[in-house]
């Protein structure tokens, strides 16, 4: 029941998006039969392929879905785009008139004049179409770009965290963070290996994967997972649930992360010895595991409960708001993901939405957390303004301290 409530509201909220974007455009652009039922029905496309493929997907036949996935994320991401530029060229010319109404009332001229305004209405359908051709045509230019830069390599970003005293068994200890690959309906098995070559390529010393693998069943996805196996670390490979874990069957995404080799901490920690160095790696579920499972609920406390003194402690978790419980705690380093930076306009404001930061490394009174743009990408594959990254941290000894 629930799922069909929120099937029902996306359903809504789609075609609401789908219907204004195709009436603005196409009643706008003077189109003759049969262009415009042509156009209408390119929209109802388009519109249609996410509900064939939530459907499908949930009926147990997500071979098939997968088979037009293409085709529906990357008009989803069109439509995105679309949606938005003609939200903003309809304010823009409402504003427009608004102004020219008020510039006519304040002349003292007859306010239903137009001001500014070409009256031949031949030119007024040619700017229009104008205005609407270019509309397309940007979208579907970002589209383009934002599809070669979610499937290109990703950075890799390097940065140092310095800790007071740490051994020299730490020093130069290089842990790495993949996040939120999302494997799935167009995130691949080529696209997991070319991920886990990077990764091997940078030797690190220790691998941080803090969530959301996949958006699928184990039984749907596990080949195109299998690569992470042959992840290889000196001290091993850490795993911690993401929020997509929970939509696609958290407790049998963790025993298939364990059979891959990886270490899953479910608000727990280790003691990671390296030289005369020890360093607490510990793990949190992710902040709505409780909504699934009430021993999945996220707990900071409890996962360093009977912890020894260590010289560094890292906190891996999925989002990024796990930094408000974690504070009082004395880590020197939480790393996150969840946010993907934004992926692209305008989804980058509600990434943000409760979360302390969108991307990137800032401190909190000792306490430094890191958020990742992340490995993969969610839905459309299109990034813009967001390329997405493996993390390199080196731990470094403080040379000075304030």
């Amino acid at each position: 029941m629930q799922f069909f409530l929120f099937f029902l509201i996306v359903f809504s909220v789609f075609a609401l998006g789908y219907g204004y974007a195709g009436w603005r455009l196409i009643s706008s652009s003077g189109l003759n039969q049969p262009w415009s039922n042509i156009a209408w029905i390119i929209v109802a496309i388009c519109f249609l392929l996410p509900v064939i493929s939530v459907i499908l997907d949930r009926s147990g036949y997500d071979n098939i879905s997968s088979k037009f996935a293409w085709a529906t994320y990357v008009s989803m991401g069109f439509f995105s785009f679309l949606f938005t530029f003609v939200l903003i060229r309809d304010a823009g010319l409402l504003i427009a008139f608004l102004v020219q109404k008020a510039t006519a009332l304040f002349a003292s001229v007859d306010p239903s004049a137009s001001v500014n305004e070409p009256r031949d209405p031949g030119r007024r359908l040619m700017i229009m179409q104008s205005i609407n051709a270019a509309t397309v045509g940007i979208s579907a230019g970002l589209t383009a770009y934002g599809v070669y830069e979610a499937r290109r390599r990703p950075a890799v970003k390097e940065f140092d965290i310095e800790i007071r005293d740490l051994p020299s068994g730490l020093e130069g200890f290089r842990i790495v963070q993949i996040t939120d690959i999302h494997a799935g309906l167009t995130v691949k098995r080529e696209f997991v290996e070319r991920i886990v070559d990077m990764v091997n390529d940078l030797k690190p010393d220790l691998v941080a994967f803090t969530g959301d693998m996949v958006d699928g069943s184990v039984k749907a996805l596990r080949a195109e997972v299998e690569p992470f196996e042959k992840l290889n670390a000196n001290y091993g490979v850490y795993f911690v649930t993401g929020n997509h874990e929970y939509y696609s069957g958290a407790e049998e995404w963790v025993a298939e992360a364990r059979r891959l080799g990886m270490k899953v901490l479910m608000n727990e920690h280790e003691i990671v010895r390296a030289g005369d160095g020890k360093l607490l790696i510990a793990g949190v579920t992710d902040v709505s595991g409780g909504g699934f499972y009430e021993n999945h609920r996220s707990d900071p406390v409890k996962a360093i409960a009977g912890a020894p003194a260590a010289d560094a402690r890292i906190l891996l978790a999925h989002q990024p708001r796990s930094l408000y419980d974690a504070l009082p705690l004395g880590f020197d380093l939480l790393l996150t993901g969840h946010t993907h930076g934004g992926q692209f306009f305008p989804w980058n404001f509600a990434a943000s939405a409760g979360q302390p930061h969108l991307y990137g490394l800032h401190d909190h009174g000792g306490t430094r957390i890191y958020v990742s743009k992340g490995t993969g990408y969610w839905g459309p594959p299109v990034r813009l303004g967001s390329r997405s990254e493996i993390a390199v941290v080196t731990l470094k000894r403080a040379t000075s301290f304030s």
